[in-house]
């Protein structure tokens, strides 16, 4: 596995994770908040042994060479964001290559919008944790209330003081998160060792900050399948399991028990399993 910088067309340079073929079928991967490209270290050398090119960068505000002001929230626009995706695909050498795309949390975001808005794009698409849009956003106003508790940290996100507390004792706060669920030491180890500065935590917290009313996706017309840990504490059960109805085509959803929402760090063999089998399903 090679660490590349890749500049993309707006002047951007990218901190990206590339094994594999430029030959091969291109997967990009996408990681999300807490994370860094490096959810992807035992995907990436995976998916380069069965001959596919993967691409897994670090994403704007966590690459230093691509991390524009955040007090510029246009800067963070998920347009932006989705644009970054399609740009580094091409600046990999892939041009307008159909590729497979994977995404996790807010990689995930970005690959339902991508899905939606390019399907011609792609020739699938692979998600952990994060569910349809639709489906959350059902869940979320839902009178129980359990959806809304679980996503309860990213209203925390905005406030002017989010990035000296999760700074503070070491990133105790995202530190023991990715322990209860699960993660390996190491791997949060390597996280930290892009996300744990106040410069990239402003600029990752840019994405929240951001963030404003969407418009709603229509149903995916792209072989998906998703990945959900049942102990996955951002994500019930109900948001999972009603992704499938804005599906409109081969769908795979695939439960993991006892596995939490950083299922690429924490079984890494059983996601690579999925993974490939799907991308194998639907080479053309």
């Amino acid at each position: 596995m090679d660490v590349r910088k890749i500049k993309t067309a707006p002047g951007l340079e990218f901190d990206c994770s590339l094994a594999g073929s430029p030959d091969g079928a291109p997967v990009l991967l996408l990681h999300g908040f807490g994370v860094s490209r490096h959810f992807w270290d035992r995907q990436v050398p995976a998916l380069a042994d069965a001959g596919y090119f993967a691409i897994a960068p670090n994403q704007r505000g966590y690459s230093p060479g691509a991390r524009p002001d955040p007090k510029d929230l246009d800067a963070y626009h998920i347009d932006r964001l989705v644009g970054d995706a399609l740009d580094i695909v091409a600046a990999a050498g892939q041009g307008s290559r159909r590729f497979h795309l994977v995404g996790h949390d807010w990689g995930g975001s970005l690959s339902w919008i991508i899905a939606a808005r390019y399907p011609e794009r792609l020739r699938s698409l692979s998600m952990l944790s994060r569910p349809h849009p639709a489906s959350f956003l059902r869940a979320l106003a839902l009178p129980d209330g359990e959806q809304k508790r679980r996503s309860g940290h990213h209203k925390a996100f905005l406030e002017p003081d989010a990035v000296p507390k999760l700074l503070a004792n070491n990133c105790e706060w995202l530190r023991s998160r990715h322990m209860r669920q699960g993660m390996p030491e190491a791997a949060t180890d390597a996280h930290m060792s892009v996300l744990g500065n106040e410069a990239a935590l402003e600029a990752a917290l840019a994405w929240y900050r951001s963030s404003g009313p969407r418009q709603p996706l229509g149903p995916i017309k792209v072989p998906t399948l998703y990945i959900w840990g049942d102990a996955d504490d951002t994500v019930g059960r109900v948001a999972a399991e009603g992704t499938g109805e804005f599906i409109e085509a081969p769908y795979y959803f695939e439960v993991l028990a006892g596995v939490g929402h950083y299922a690429a760090d924490q079984v890494p063999d059983k996601v690579n399993a999925l993974l490939l089998a799907h991308l194998r399903r639907h080479a053309g």
